[in-house]
């Protein structure tokens, strides 16, 4: 079994074939550091997290970089806001962003740098743009001129006149052509900054992955990745600022796949500050566990928009507990290994095709109650297996389901009145039994009746 990965590059879906088949690097771009985390931003996370997941039931050998931007006009503009110290905005957010997504069981990228680290290597790459005649030096800016690069819109298919009106840079007399963006920039004090041989100033933003990619990976690596949007014009710039700097312009000198996640949007409209519908990982964190929030994230294929409803959580936190249901049925049934069938195995490796995973899951512990213990077996391994790289199922079913919990206050009332009630139906007296069981549904208990006895748990 291949694993098949859509390259936004060609287009197409297309079989990974690693650079090196002893060690697959992969390099995402990560957040920009001045606010809490949307979940936009945790998608891109996430879906990141389930790629390298894969990837490593694949290969011995995956390293996994996602930066963090802390130099950019944003973070500049919240500092001001704030009166508050760049370096204090950006490492509290760094390490909300972190635990945000820790709660999302995003594990953290085995190299996580800081753009403020790697400046001398972003000047090194533009003083070899200079010479290579792609960039040019005018009143303290240093631009990439677009034309120099002949590849330039091969990522994002976009002719001449989209590159110019979607380019985001601001119009300036100095530029050789509308579509040239920025390298380096002035920053007058007290803004932060850097000497250089342009003067003092500050990085692009399309520079910083550039530089920041090639430091930790090393040219050609495997996978570039983030969110839909950064497909033009970051992605497309950096493309262009590594690439240019060989006599073909192959962009597969970079990178060998672009893979991209698709954008959420909230109750069937897109996010934005003016509608006030901005999602915050941070918020959710109080209403719904990290792992009813992953797989909401996952539920729709990655290339799909995401439409984030409450509807859409409640059905993930149902699925979630029949899984988990599965799993307390199965708790006798011992397993040697964990291994996945081929059917859910080819749904992951079908380009992370989580919709299809979960549709198998589901029908999987829909035959559990006629299942014989090999049935269960098979079962059992493909939840935990797939749950692993979804990463999903990692709480004790008794935990998750609130079942017997020792550490409620109430717990000698709750199990007296499932004595009686068990006492009651015993002497066929089912008018009391069902009065004792309101009574404990009014309390917010839920009990269930099994093979092994009543077992009960708090109603969430």
């Amino acid at each position: 079994m291949v694993l098949k990965i859509h390259n936004t590059l060609s287009g197409t879906k297309e079989g990974f074939k690693p650079v090196d088949e002893k060690h697959v690097r992969v390099y995402a771009c990560g957040p920009t550091v001045y606010n809490f985390a949307h979940i936009g931003n945790a998608r891109m996370a996430v879906v990141n997290d389930l790629l390298i997941n894969v990837l490593r039931t694949q290969y011995n050998k995956v390293t996994y970089v996602s930066n963090i931007t802390d130099i950019d006009d944003k973070i500049i503009d919240a500092a001001q806001e704030l009166n508050e110290p760049i370096n204090n905005l950006t490492t509290k957010y760094t390490k909300i962003y972190n635990e945000d997504m820790g709660y999302l069981n995003v594990k953290l990228p085995d190299v996580q740098p800081r753009a403020t680290d790697h400046i001398n290597e972003m000047i090194d790459l533009i003083k070899k743009l200079i010479e290579n005649n792609n960039a040019y030096e005018k009143e303290g800016h240093v631009l990439f001129h677009v034309p120099s690069f002949s590849k330039y819109g091969v990522l994002s298919k976009r002719n001449r006149d989209e590159q110019i009106a979607g380019s985001r840079v601001e119009i300036a007399p100095f530029k050789k052509d509308p579509a040239d963006f920025i390298l380096w920039k002035p920053s007058p004090d007290p803004l932060p900054g850097w000497d250089s041989p342009w003067g003092f100033g500050r990085p692009g933003w399309h520079l910083e992955c550039s530089a920041m990619s090639e430091k930790t990976l090393g040219l050609p690596f495997d996978i570039h990745s983030g969110g839909m949007d950064l497909v033009f014009p970051h992605h497309e710039n950096e493309i262009a600022q590594t690439c240019s700097l060989n006599k073909n312009h192959d962009p597969k000198s970079f990178a060998q796949f672009w893979f991209h996640n698709g954008f959420v949007n909230v109750e069937g409209e897109k996010m934005s500050k003016s509608i006030g519908n901005i999602r915050l990982v941070h918020d959710l964190k109080s209403q719904y566990s990290g792992e009813v929030l992953r797989l909401t994230l996952l539920s729709a294929h990655y290339r799909q928009p995401l439409n984030w409803t409450k509807e859409i959580i409640n059905q993930n936190s149902k699925m979630l507990d029949r899984f988990y249901r599965s799993l307390k049925e199965l708790q006798d049934v011992e397993i040697t290994s964990e291994k996945l069938s081929d059917e859910v195995m080819k749904s992951f490796l079908d380009d992370l095709n989580t919709p299809k995973v979960l549709a198998e899951l589901n029908t999987l512990s829909n035959k559990l109650s006629l299942a014989n213990k090999e049935e269960k077996i098979n079962i059992k391994n493909n939840l935990i297996a797939a749950g692993k790289i979804l990463g999903i199922l990692g709480e004790d079913p008794d935990v998750w389901l609130g079942y017997n919990q020792s550490a409620n206050p109430e717990k000698e009332e709750i199990e007296g009145l499932i004595n009686q009630r068990n006492e009651a139906r015993r002497d066929k007296d089912f008018k009391l039994a069902d009065e004792i069981r309101d009574k404990l549904k009014i309390k917010g208990i839920e009990i269930e009746d099994t093979k092994n006895g009543t077992i009960w748990r708090k109603d969430s």
